[in-house]
């Protein structure tokens, strides 16, 4: 019921906005009522709650989490969740709150009170409360936060009086209107980092817990003149102008740029909006019996099942995660590894540990997930303050999966549904040979597998240039935030000075699956002179080096690197995946080295092979150019007749790799003019090496010349105008099929595929000369060869005409590259200019050269299909273009009941796995 009535909330809420345009004519107290009606708020704590874990789009993670958790009789601290509705009022009415929210927050303020016995605003018995963002996905650090809110001139003191402690009492004012100040106010952070080192600096110490309640004291007036004097107002005194001002803040974080950048790369839906999460303040920070720390379940970049997190002791949540102060291992297991000496929580405050490992195996049992969960500890009580499942590393990702299939927590449908196809390619890329020499500079902690080499660039902006400009780069910082997040994604590697294994840096590599090596505390960095010192070592931006970050090391240089080798967990996830999926998984390979790769991946035959690509090795090309400059078709031929041993090789050695799986070949696609030069000095080279006069070549070059070149002379229209072009490769594919047959033993079915058919007259042209060459060498060779002749459908007038086209075709295959630049009437080269703008102010939801366009180009693949296959019922049909190894666009192929799709060797797995995930996801929607 209650998951009915979130959904009604939602009907009701979109049928409001849709009706705003009437509100001139509307009774503007009639809408305040319908608006004031809808429940904003939603309370948990005292082991229940009004929302539950279903709700998650509604109060986002963070939200449905606490309610779920205070529902299952974990600790949780009180508090309410606001929901992503008024996120999206507050953004659809110019930063505008929905009427009666502010009475349901009052109402919940006052559950909080008779569950804590504190009031919001008192003077002698304060409730201070935390105010966090909540996406319905994690957003690690991209959002907002304040703590200890509700404090002020007077509140501190009843604080203080409250716990005894002043000195505690003092520290969480600064850190307040630190926090505060920095958030809601806009004051640079900088300012009072800088008024805190200072402050260390004169006392002679080096850690925050070494100033006393008087230096805190000191810092409160100064970091209150800070606030006034950069915002141009006092830092305010009034609580519940503290919580707006702190809930608005939440809201506008969901359009910073770090956000935007986020939810970009990760594709999430800006409507989505976020929930922002009040609750009462529990205090890390208390003193020695008070700590507050960060865990997983299950290690978040192995997969190992053994809890691994971090913690500080007196110390409050920003501290762990902010890389600030170095934070201690959960358990002396790991403490021993990490060679470290303080005592892990398990040792030090082993009740509160015993219980937090009680709770994670509860959370783990009940969400049926490995978890990712914050927790504080006051005075030896525990509270669990957050818990999402855990962002882990592919490898990682697998490793779990598999282990809770064999548990028996989870199916195996489940376990490929939870996986994420494009993150497989994190597997595929080379980690440090181990045979290969290092000479290790630094040491820090192994935050995100996998090995980077790259320069040293020293900001995220530096980064994107080094990127743009085609350079490898490892973004090296004292510590990252999340305004760094540009940088993150366009450098190969990542590597700081400080921060542990959940700091930002590490939290958001792991995500990205980029290597990242953190808490490398010998490293000194000077942003301003753009030395880092390793003891006597410098080194300086451009330098390169390489990073481990399954180690942590740091090494000077780059070094061997080596294949990985996929095995265990991967095998299992691929058993499962190729046993469910319908469709077939080939690749597109025109070298041994690829359709060996291929294979190795899983590859079931070969979707394209485009023979041009061979025609540029070695000196062949030579013998290509001769062809185009011939006079006449004698000459043509003997270029030819050059070439055809060549391709019957290349072809006899797939076919061998292949060994009786089905290889398409597509005959000659390009334009003749991308054969020839294009610079005059490489005329005058070319011309010397043909024997010819230069001024021969750039006529001919200047004949082939096209203006449009994607819609000119080109696939069939080439192999019409130059039969004999075809007729060379057609033989060659014949000869190579018998050669490799004798090989292997193995029957070879070449598939023939002929390129850019508009009409079934052109395809029909083409077929008949393939067959004349098909029926001379079986007559040659006194063998019968079967063969298929197709096209590829990468014309809109051939995807609406393929009814016909399949009275000659055998098979159809798409290629959606040509068809998507034809559909929308751009050029793939070109496009890059203006489809970023496109797809950030939403003009197009996605590039769809990368995803495909399904509306569209979407339609006339199925139209195709549908009139293909009323022809013939069993033709084979496929798709080869880039968006077979794309897992939307293989999802798509699914639903229309393609064969087969087709990518580069290293999408192998990726599509294995996403075709099997379509199957299951049609399962469901049936």
């Amino acid at each position: 019921m209650r998951a009915l009535g979130d959904r009604a909330r939602a009907r009701l809420l979109r049928c409001t906005y849709a009706c705003q345009w009437m509100m001139l004519t509307m009774d503007a107290s009639s809408l305040s009522n319908q608006t004031s009606s809808l429940q904003w708020v939603y309370s948990f704590g005292g082991g229940t709650a009004e929302g539950e874990a279903s709700m998650r789009n509604l109060l986002g993670g963070k939200g449905a989490n606490l309610a779920e958790m205070s529902r299952i009789g974990l600790p949780v601290p009180p508090g309410f969740t606001i929901t992503t509705e008024v996120c999206t009022h507050f953004y659809g009415h110019e930063r505008a709150y929905p009427d009666g929210l502010s009475a349901q927050i009052d109402a919940a303020l006052e559950k909080i009170a008779a569950i804590t016995g504190k009031t919001f605003g008192s003077t002698d018995n304060p409730l201070l409360l935390s105010v966090r963002s909540g996406a319905r996905v994690s957003m690690p650090g991209m959002m907002d936060t304040v703590l200890n809110l509700g404090l002020n001139d007077v509140t501190v003191e009843a604080l203080a009086s409250l716990s005894g402690d002043e000195r505690f009492a003092c520290d969480s004012y600064r850190r307040f209107i630190q926090m505060y100040g920095d958030v809601v106010m806009g004051v640079d952070h900088e300012l009072f980092e800088d008024a805190l080192g200072a402050a260390k600096d004169k006392r002679g110490v080096e850690r925050d817990t070494d100033l006393t309640a008087d230096d805190w004291r000191a810092l409160i007036t100064q970091f209150k003149a800070i606030v006034e004097e950069e915002a141009g107002e006092a830092f305010p005194q009034n609580p519940h102008d503290q919580l707006w001002g702190s809930v608005g803040a939440v809201f506008k974080s969901w359009m910073v740029p770090r956000a935007v950048t986020y939810r970009s790369l990760h594709d999430y839906p800006e409507d989505w909006g976020t929930a922002v999460n009040v609750q009462a303040m529990v205090f890390g920070n208390m003193g020695d019996r008070s700590a507050t720390g960060v865990a997983f379940t299950r290690n978040p970049s192995t997969g190992e099942k053994a809890l691994y997190g971090e913690y500080l002791i007196n110390a409050q949540g920003e501290d762990v995660v902010a890389g600030i102060r170095t934070p201690r291992p959960l358990t002396s297991r790991a403490r021993l590894e990490a060679g470290v000496v303080a005592p892990s929580l398990e040792e030090a405050m082993p009740e509160a540990f015993a219980e937090f490992q009680k709770y994670c195996d509860v959370l783990e049992q009940h969400y049926h997930e490995m978890q990712d969960m914050e927790f504080t500890i006051e005075n030896d009580t525990l509270w669990m303050l957050q818990t999402r499942s855990g962002k882990r590393t592919t490898k990682a990702a697998m490793k779990i999966a598999v282990d809770m299939v064999d548990e028996g927590l989870i199916s195996s449908d489940e376990a490929l549904l939870r996986l994420d196809p494009a993150a497989i390619d994190q597997l595929l890329h080379p980690t440090i040979d181990e045979s290969a020499e290092r000479q290790i500079i630094a040491r820090g902690l192994p935050a995100s597998p996998g090995a980077a080499t790259g320069q040293i660039v020293l900001t995220s902006s530096a980064a994107e240039e080094s990127a743009l400009a085609g350079h490898d780069c490892i973004l090296v910082r004292i510590e990252t935030s999340p305004e760094d997040i540009h940088g993150m994604h366009a450098a190969k590697g990542i590597l700081t000075a400080r921060g542990g294994m959940t700091s930002h840096a590490a939290v958001v590599a792991r995500g990205m699956g980029t290597p990242c090596v953190s808490g490398a505390g010998a490293l000194r960095i000077n942003n301003e002179t753009g030395v880092i010192s390793c003891g006597s070592l410098k080194l300086k931006a451009g330098d390169i080096i390489t990073i481990d970050g399954a180690t942590g090391e740091v090494i000077l240089g780059a070094v061997k690197m080596q294949e990985p080798e996929l095995t265990g967990e991967f095998s299992a996830v691929m058993r499962w995946a190729d046993a469910t999926r319908r469709m077939s998984v080939r690749t597109n390979a025109e070298t041994p080295v690829d359709a060996e790769t291929a294979r190795k991946y899983g590859a079931e035959g070969i979707g394209l092979c485009r023979t041009e690509h061979m025609f540029f090795e070695g000196d062949r090309i030579v013998s290509v150019r001769e062809m185009i400059l011939a006079d006449d078709p004698a000459d043509r031929q003997k270029a030819l007749d050059k070439l055809l041993p060549m391709q019957r090789s290349d072809f006899a050695k797939l076919f061998t790799i292949m060994a009786g799986l089905p290889v398409t070949i597509r005959l000659l696609d390009p334009p003749l003019h991308e054969f020839l030069p294009r610079t005059d000095d490489e005329l005058d080279s070319v011309a010397a090496e043909l024997g010819v006069e230069p001024v021969k070549l750039r006529d001919r070059t200047q004949e082939l010349h096209e203006f449009n070149p994607m819609l000119g002379h080109r696939g069939c229209r080439l192999a019409i105008s130059y039969p004999e072009i075809a007729n060379m490769q057609a033989r060659a594919i014949f000869e190579a099929a018998v050669e490799a047959g004798n090989a292997t033993g193995s029957l070879v079915e070449p598939e023939i595929m002929v390129p850019l058919v508009a009409t079934k007259s052109e395809l029909d042209f083409v077929k008949a000369a393939i067959d004349g060459v098909a029926a001379a060498v079986m007559a040659e060779k006194d063998v019968s060869i079967p063969y298929t002749v197709g096209t590829m459908i990468e014309l809109p007038r051939a995807a609406l005409r393929a009814g016909e086209i399949a009275g000659s075709a055998q098979f159809f295959s798409f290629g959606t590259n040509d068809l998507t630049q034809t559909t929308f009437g751009i050029s793939r080269d070109d496009a890059g200019q203006f489809l970023g703008t496109y797809e950030r102010l939403g003009v197009l939801e996605k590039d769809p050269f990368i995803t495909l366009d399904q509306e569209g180009v979407g339609e006339l693949v199925g139209i195709a299909t549908e009139r293909g296959k009323a022809v013939q019922p069993d033709m084979k049909m496929g798709i080869c273009g880039e968006h077979g190894g794309d897992p939307a666009s293989i999802g798509f192929c699914e639903t229309i009941g393609l064969d087969y799709v087709s990518c580069s060797p290293y999408r192998v797995p990726i599509a294995r796995l996403a075709a099997a995930q379509a199957v299951l996801r049609a399962k469901q929607a049936r």
